[in-house]
């Protein structure tokens, strides 16, 4: 056999083997055909999808029945992941016939057409994003769903992977107004927008903070658009949600930013920015507040303020970067600006000045301990990485057949273990040690701000909360006489005279997680407005 004849031999045995190692699975499998062609990073390619999955039970890859069947589009998507790593990650939108978008359910998520393949490389526990997303989805508003499987591209088998939902304005998925290129005045003009703080190309930058993240420096703090699209967004629209973000940042760097009712609270969902540094820094993320920085704002006449979030991108969090301090299980994850100020990608000022005012500091401490008793506690932050460990099952032997990366080093690898338990040791005594320090230091949050005059408000607790609430006002200066509670709907729900310094309520979701709010008035004014959360129970 000559040369050319044997290495031809060899790739298509190559090929055989990679298909063979998976025959069945406890996860969905994956399985696309490029009928030959290369997946490019743009445009998507036309393809075929099918996904083998049953809700119990073991999944054959030759069974008959799959899950889904179809065309597809895809491409490859990702930043340095792209660049640096074998195992790549992809961008998948089903298609009709046409080669149109057309919604599907898959995996048991609500109907869309775009979804992500995210391919853990060099997060060798493979969970750092699905544990991520899982944890914010408990405590925030919506967070991709996430479903763990294995890949087969052209017969070629591709390992763990992560099949989720794209960040997307939908109803199931960030549900914000669709707005439509001839909204461009009144109420129709002021929602619904997705922006983000990330990288990307000039093209795609919406504006530059007037604000340095750290002044002197060369800088920049860069809103993107993500809905409406850049080239998508109309004139009106774009100084509208620019117009709107300055006039908050100019409020916050006031020096009335802590005013309860004209301050920075009128422009942003409070418990929002809480729950995304809790994320934040419980994972300490080294990309979080920079980069892959999420945020939404819906029309005024559906509440109109800017929340932060969702969640995107914590493959380095949790232990997994080893610059910029981003594998110590101590220190602050906002603080990355004194940790690491040469590098372009800094935290803006918004986090810092926002933890100036006592009363978001101690929310955010009220937050952080009912978690800590309930959704965040030891035992149930290890019982979620056991879980989906035990749901990988065998898929872990062949992932790592594939990618032999346990026991070498991959950027930017902190800890490297030579076997997949010691990985799994690693995070679990890692998310123990961080969540110890984040308990001592949370509380000592409110020593940086003891000189300044501290107006208390009232707490809400526990936050989030599956049904019942206490309402305290007990060290309000001003005593407030009547309450008016509000659903996410913005529709009135409770309205009484206040009789005593804390109200106990008992409220009902509406949907997995509603956002409900409460108004304090005095005398007919109103004095305080709190947002709060309640899950539903399943």
């Amino acid at each position: 056999m000559n040369r050319s004849l044997l290495i031809i031999f060899l790739s298509l045995l190559q090929l055989v083997i990679s298909a063979q190692v998976l025959t069945t699975s406890t996860l969905p499998i994956i399985i696309v055909d490029t009928e030959g062609q290369t997946i490019l990073d743009e445009p998507k390619i036309n393809s075929t999808m099918k996904i083998i999955y049953k809700s119990e039970g073991v999944n054959d890859i030759n069974q008959d029945s799959a899950h889904f069947e179809g065309s597809i589009g895809i491409e490859l998507r990702g930043q340095s992941s792209l660049a640096l790593f074998p195992k790549k990650g992809y961008g998948v939108e089903v298609r009709d016939s046409l080669g149109e978008d057309l919604d599907a359910s898959i995996l048991d998520m609500p109907e869309e057409s775009d979804w992500v393949i995210h391919s853990p490389y060099s997060d060798k526990s493979l969970i750092r994003n699905a544990l991520s997303y899982t944890w914010a989805g408990r405590i925030m508003p919506y967070a991709p769903r996430v479903k763990m499987a294995e890949l087969v591209i052209n017969n070629n088998y591709q390992g763990i992977v992560l099949w989720t939902e794209k960040i997307k304005r939908d109803k199931n998925r960030v549900d914000v107004n669709k707005l439509k290129d001839d909204e461009n005045e009144g109420d129709d003009l002021t929602g619904g927008y997705i922006i983000k703080f990330d990288k990307g190309d000039a093209i795609e930058v919406g504006w530059i903070s007037p604000y340095e993240p750290i002044p002197g420096r060369n800088q920049d703090t860069r809103f993107l658009f993500n809905y409406p699209k850049y080239d998508d967004i109309t004139p009106e629209q774009r100084n509208y949600i620019k117009g709107y973000v300055t006039e908050f940042e100019h409020v916050l760097m006031s020096d009335d930013f802590k005013d309860p009712i004209n301050g920075y609270r009128k422009y942003i969902d409070v418990q929002s920015f809480i729950q995304i540094m809790i994320i934040n820094e419980l994972t300490r993320n080294v990309d979080g507040y920079r980069l892959s920085t999420y945020m939404y704002k819906d029309k005024d006449s559906n509440g109109g303020k800017l929340h932060m979030g969702p969640v995107w991108d914590y493959n380095l969090a949790l232990g997994n970067a080893d610059y910029c301090s981003g594998s110590s299980d101590s220190g602050w994850a906002y603080d990355f600006n004194n940790v690491c100020p040469q590098d372009f990608w800094v935290n803006h000022v918004w986090w810092k000045r926002l933890l100036e005012d006592p009363a978001f500091t101690q929310e955010l401490i009220a937050s952080w301990q009912s978690l800590r008793s309930t959704i965040f506690s030891d035992e149930n932050l290890n019982a979620d990485i056991d879980s989906l460990t035990t749901v990988l099952g065998g898929a872990i032997e062949r992932n790592f057949q594939r990618w032999p990366v346990l026991g070498n080093y991959v950027w930017p690898n902190n800890f490297v273990g030579a076997t997949y338990q010691s990985e799994i040791d690693y995070l679990k005594r890692w998310i123990e040690n961080r969540t110890a320090w984040l308990d001592d230091n949370f509380k000592l949050l409110t020593t940086a701000t003891k000189n300044i005059n501290l107006t208390p408000r009232s707490l809400v607790y526990p936050n989030p909360s599956l049904e019942d609430v206490t309402i305290d006002m007990t060290d309000m200066i001003t005593t407030p006489d009547y309450i008016e509670v509000y659903n996410h709907m913005s529709q009135l729900i409770y309205s009484s005279p206040i009789k005593e310094s804390q109200i106990e309520l008992s409220l009902t979701a509406s949907s997995d997680q509603s956002i409900m709010y409460y108004r304090l008035f005095k005398d007919g004014s109103p004095i305080e407005t709190q947002d709060f959360q309640i899950i539903r129970q399943r």
